[in-house]
């Protein structure tokens, strides 16, 4: 068996890695680089990219910033870019603090209720990057984001954003099905939307932290997240709109206790 150092070290280091978000291509990891605010963990170059230009730009600007820079064969950088056709070679290590795992959150909520937005099968990387923008701007703790059928974080992701990624608080799970339940055995209320439910959403209130769950942008929440959740509310709509953007929605409920 493992120590116990060792396997608190172990925790320690994926925690650390569960942090860095990979963006790839060249102008991507220039953006980040000139930006300080911007935490850069480490540089991954493609040992074939031709020496000057750009890729001298991004190397200085490493360096000035103490920035590890790594060297990597062209099917190496594609492995860890996970975008060969598009990564122009380069890759770039990120670190936002604020991204943690659900058993990290469930360890150690927040003391007040808080509120969540989840995401099922949000697929769009525009919408994504426009949800992280107004949550991340509101009062709303953080987004849970399961790894399963989300749009992965790139470049679009970040433009949508606004850059308001990297100071986001998102909350890691493998999937809704498996992050629900524990949140609700921790007393959290989870709830979906719907254009059938008797009960406005100006109306709901409920003395516990919330989790609102968003579902695909066409096919709405899969049936199996919505068994695990308790809750429907219906936002009224006018003129015969039957629904609104995903993005917009989650900006109405990130913001619904301020407005």
């Amino acid at each position: 068996m493992p120590h116990v150092t060792d396997s608190g070290d172990h925790l320690q280091r994926k925690r650390f890695f569960d942090r860095l978000l990979t963006i790839y291509g060249r102008k991507p990891v220039i953006e980040a680089l000139e930006n300080r605010d911007i935490p850069c963990y480490r540089i991954h170059l493609a040992d074939s990219n031709k020496p000057g230009g750009i890729i001298k730009q991004i190397i200085d600007l490493a360096e000035k910033r103490s920035v590890e820079v790594v060297y990597h064969s062209r099917q190496e950088l594609s492995r860890i870019s996970r975008n060969g056709k598009q990564d122009q070679g380069v890759a770039a290590d990120l670190e936002c603090p604020n991204h943690q795992l659900l058993d990290d959150f469930l360890a150690n909520p927040p003391k007040e209720n808080y509120s969540l937005i989840a995401l099922d099968g949000i697929t769009n990387p525009q919408n994504l990057g426009m949800i992280i923008r107004s949550v991340t701007a509101s009062p709303c703790h953080g987004i849970l984001l399961p790894k399963q059928g989300t749009a992965a974080i790139s470049a679009l992701v970040i433009k949508a954003s606004a850059g308001t990624l990297f100071k986001s608080t998102l909350i890691h799970c493998d999937s809704l099905e498996q992050a629900l339940p524990k949140l609700t055995a921790q007393g959290a209320t989870c709830c979906t939307l719907s254009s059938h439910s008797a009960q406005l959403l100006s109306e709901f209130q409920v003395e516990s932290p919330v989790v609102y769950v968003l579902g695909n942008e066409t096919e709405g929440v899969s049936k199996k997240v919505a068994e695990l959740c308790s809750a429907q509310i219906r936002i009224p709509m006018s003129n015969g709109v039957e629904s609104l953007n995903v993005a917009v929605t989650a900006a109405l409920l990130a913001f619904r206790n301020q407005l």
